[in-house]
């Protein structure tokens, strides 16, 4: 079901992403002032007593962009315009009335039955008796508000409220599944998006670092509901340039955090370097299920089999031995439908709790194949296993003495309850933990 959307436009630098956070209650769109920040169209789903919108936040229109991206930009811009039931149209009150507010204006006019002026940054008493002349724009007087400060939040979700009295707001559903596409510039995430939602929801380029939002996109499949997170291809720490690039690099490091599966793609005509390692440590240190989703596999494809590339990335990323290998080409969109499934799979891998019974049995047999190692001339001894949480998998061994469980044995249990438990595909968390009342043997 599709909700009612309200989109947010105007010129650059007139706080757009500011209002729209301020509504949305939470630092969703990256605030900077820097003209051109927002590319793409990043939107939140809101409500208002339990009415249910589609907040959308848009580039500044009339932006010269740095990566002679303007033309990409201004598409994304149409077509939030084309969506809206309502547009809040910003412009700054310590600026007063500039040419290109008449210029976003004349853009706005076809759609006039849907505008409403926002004068945004009326964050003193008098600039609020001089946002008057705005008027000229034809589409009434403005509603004062600063986002800084959150003044005039109410009147805007009033505003909001009233215009989409009416429409069909339910709840919309829960996604069944986050996923966050990671990688390192240039990989074709956006290209990636773009073949799931079935339109240009995200600007792609050739110019690394097009995208600099996390930006949620929601689609369906199967008649379920989904969200795949964008986010900002990441670069060498050393190479990022600016503020700009430091944010979407944060933003790239939380949309793993909140995702239920990464699909970490990797340019199949680029050969893995320090940025796809240190993100695969990431996903590694968070404990998420990944895909390893080589892209552009169709140029690359006369250079190795399948099985060659497996194999190169297990050696090169041993963190992530356990995450499968999708091979695709978004562009084209071959085996888009198929990761995806694959994805689903991986999420129920990871909701999945084992008996103790089961789980014991498997370390009973790890152990009877491979006895631990001594450590300072006694070995570990295990009393027995449970599980305690899914999402990750996460097993609990009780054992004599936890110091006494080396690196190498803990990575062999690892592997055993990869291949014994049905957890094959995603990572699990081992904890070991001593006996309950007993203190450890001395060394």
């Amino acid at each position: 079901m599709s909700l009612p959307v309200v989109a947010i436009v105007g010129r650059p630098n007139v706080g757009k992403s500011s209002l729209f956070n301020t509504i949305v209650g939470r630092r969703t769109s990256i605030v900077e002032p820097t003209p051109g920040v927002t590319r793409d169209r990043v939107s939140a789903i809101c409500d208002i007593d339990e009415t249910y919108f589609e907040l959308v936040d848009t580039g500044g229109h009339g932006v010269v962009d740095r990566d002679d991206l303007s033309e990409d930009v201004e598409l994304q811009i149409r077509y939030a315009i084309n969506q809206a039931h309502l547009i809040l149209f910003v412009v700054d009150a310590r600026e007063g009335l500039t040419p290109l507010d008449r210029n976003t204006a004349e853009l706005l006019r076809r759609r006039t039955e849907c505008v409403r002026l926002v004068a945004n940054k009326v964050d003193e008493p008098h600039l609020a008796a001089s946002i008057g002349e705005f008027a000229r724009l034809g589409y009434g007087e403005p509603l004062p508000v600063s986002a800084l400060n959150g003044s005039g939040k109410w009147a805007v979700l009033e505003l909001i409220g009233e215009r989409i009295a009416g429409q069909s707001t339910q709840r919309p559903a829960a996604p069944i599944m986050r996923i966050a596409l990671v990688g390192k510039r240039n990989a074709g995430k956006s290209t990636f998006i773009n073949a799931l939602a079935g339109e240009p929801r995200v600007i792609v380029s050739e110019i690394p670092g097009t995208t600099r939002d996390s930006i949620d996109v929601r689609f369906e499949k199967d008649g379920r509901t989904l969200i795949a997170i964008d986010t900002a291809g990441v670069r060498k720490k050393n190479k990022i340039a600016d503020d700009i690039e430091f944010y979407a690099h944060s933003r790239a490091a939380d949309s793993i955090r909140r995702a239920d599966v990464v699909l970490m793609l990797i340019d199949a005509t680029d050969p893995v370097g320090q940025v796809d390692k240190r993100l695969a440590r990431t996903i590694a240190d968070e404990f998420k299920p990944c895909i390893l989703v080589v892209n552009k596999w169709d140029l690359a494809k006369e250079r190795a089999s399948t099985e060659q590339f497996g194999e190169y990335l297990t050696k090169i990323l041993p963190e992530l031995d356990f995450a499968p290998v999708s091979f695709t080409s978004a562009i084209a969109g071959r085996n888009i439908d198929s990761t995806i499934d694959l994805a689903a799979s991986l999420f129920k891998q990871a909701q999945t709790r084992i008996g103790t019974g089961p789980l014991n049995q498997a370390l009973q047999d790890a152990v009877a194949a491979h006895s631990p190692p001594s450590k300072r001339g006694r070995p570990a001894k295990f009393l027995y296993a449970t599980q305690i949480s899914a999402e990750p998998p996460t097993i609990v061994i009780f054992v004599n003495d936890p110091k006494r469980v080396i690196a190498d044995y803990e990575q062999y249990l690892l592997n055993q309850f990869h291949e014994r438990l049905p957890f094959e595909e995603v990572p699990i968390r081992l904890i070991f933990r001593g006996r309950r009342g007993r203190k450890p043997t001395p060394e």
